[in-house]
């Protein structure tokens, strides 16, 4: 899952949406459990009330009643955290009994502090006992006419009820942490399977860009098989698209040869007749020109066809290799030695003739220029993090080189910087245009032998 993708946007909101409900879960659990504990806590306290209550009931009448019947030891420890206390309330002064573990002080009166009492006349709530315990109560009104009037009141340490909700809430953390993880290993594999014919998809985009498929195959999910199909119709549009406009170029250039020629022979004749004509050989110097651009424009067309759709791969080293051999042989007569570094195992996603165009006009422009020496060499480019891969052809001589000026003119078309040198000014305009058709470029620097380095950028395989 990497940065701005799909699935790691599905993974993050689920995540999100699952840790609030386990969340959730916990606290409404932990309340539950706490409510639960307490009710049982409650319940305990209050069969020792009730038991109170009847001691109060049946005590004689004006005197103060003490339980006789709890059995507890804990009520007669001091400080032991479980005590009752009966409080006269009709009195005009009121009297108090607490349990021996109470030898100071006394309990709230929840009558005094609370709200109104349940149906059945308990109170209940938290109040604080001797040496700071947090103590849990449950009081009953005992109304015995004219008998007296009690509030009876048993009390415990709600430590108990603190340590077992903590208990609770530690298992509870771990169980909800170790289904919180499955969850997350059950969303990662869910998310990264639903999402795998979308890599399939990419993977056969990736083919139909390198040549190795005419269209996307396969069987895709209801989902985005019809992606699929509007991307092959949009595949099928644009070589028709790029074959109708190649036709057309192709027909208006050779429909412009003949004029052309006609212009060239008529020149040629006029000036046969009449050398001194200068018309004459404008003429024909225009025609020139313009068969030189029909050329180029028609040569053009073709390359974009080919760039466009991509259907073959070939290996560099061979191709540098023979053109390198052969070049030297048509410079042998100047003594222009061409020198190939080792080249490693790169391979060209393209045609092949277009490699040889680009090689043979960079190679053959460096030899025209050299003094003694081409060094042609090739490499890999470190990848950027796309999803294309290229390599760089670099051709260098110890000619005289050229200026920045020179350089940014070398590449314009039909410009030719020395006129006694054989060309028309056309290759390395060539050269750039059929690197950009292939999503690459070609760069003029100075050499380290003194002379002009040509860098070559295109796709690999």
């Amino acid at each position: 899952m990497r940065a701005r993708s799909i699935a790691l946007r599905l993974f993050l909101s689920a995540t999100v949406v699952m840790v609030a409900v386990l969340v959730l879960t916990g606290i409404t659990l932990s309340s539950l459990y706490r409510a639960a504990v307490e009710r049982a806590f409650d319940q305990r306290l209050d069969v020792y009330l009730k038991t109170i209550v009847a001691d109060v009931a049946n005590a004689p009448a004006g005197d103060m009643p003490e339980p006789t019947t709890l059995g507890d030891p804990l009520f007669n420890f001091p400080i032991s955290g479980w005590y009752w206390q009966i409080t006269r309330l009709d009195g005009a002064a009121q009297q108090v009994k607490t349990s021996r573990s109470l030898p100071e002080g006394k309990l709230p009166l929840l009558v005094e502090s609370e709200g109104k009492a349940e149906l059945s006349g308990l109170r209940e709530a938290y109040a604080p006992g001797p040496s700071h315990q947090n103590l849990r109560v449950v009081e009953r009104i005992v109304d015995l006419g004219d008998d007296g009037r009690y509030a009876v009141a048993v009390a415990a340490d709600a430590g108990e009820i603190e340590d077992e909700v903590e208990g609770f809430n530690r298992s509870l953390a771990v169980t909800l942490a170790v289904l919180g993880g499955a969850f997350l290993l059950t969303l990662a594999f869910q998310v990264l399977f639903g999402l795998r014919p979308l890599k399939r998809m990419l993977a056969a985009l990736s083919a139909v860009r390198a040549g190795k498929a005419d269209r996307i195959e396969g069987d895709y999910p209801i989902e985005i098989a019809p992606l699929a199909a509007e991307v092959n119709a949009l595949i099928e549009t644009n070589r028709e698209i790029v074959e109708r406009a190649r036709t057309h170029v192709g027909n208006l250039a050779h429909a412009l040869k003949t004029p052309i020629s006609v212009l060239q022979n008529e020149a040629s004749r006029a000036a046969a007749l009449a050398p001194g004509d200068g018309l004459a050989a404008k003429v024909g110097e225009q025609a020139e020109i313009m068969k030189g651009q029909v050329a180029h424009h028609l040569e053009r067309a073709r390359m974009a066809a080919r760039a466009s759709v991509v259907t073959s791969v070939e290996e560099v080293g061979p191709i540098v290799e023979k053109l390198a051999g052969t070049l030297a042989k048509v410079y042998r007569g100047r003594g222009i030695e061409v020198e190939t570094a080792p080249l490693p195992a790169l391979r060209f996603r393209g045609e092949r003739q277009d490699l040889e165009e680009i090689l043979g006009n960079l190679i053959d422009n460096g030899c025209k220029w050299a003094e003694r020496r081409v060094e042609v060499s090739v490499a890999a480019l470190p990848g950027s993090g796309g999803q294309r891969d290229f390599f760089e052809i670099v051709i260098e001589d110890d000619g005289p080189g050229l200026t920045e000026a020179q350089q940014a003119q070398a590449l314009q078309r039909g410009r030719r910087l020395d006129e006694t040198k054989p060309g028309s000014g056309l290759g390395l305009s060539i050269v750039t245009e059929l690197a950009a058709l292939y999503g690459g470029g070609l760069t003029l620097e100075r050499a380290t032998l003194g002379g002009l380095r040509c860098r070559v950028r295109l796709p690999s395989a």
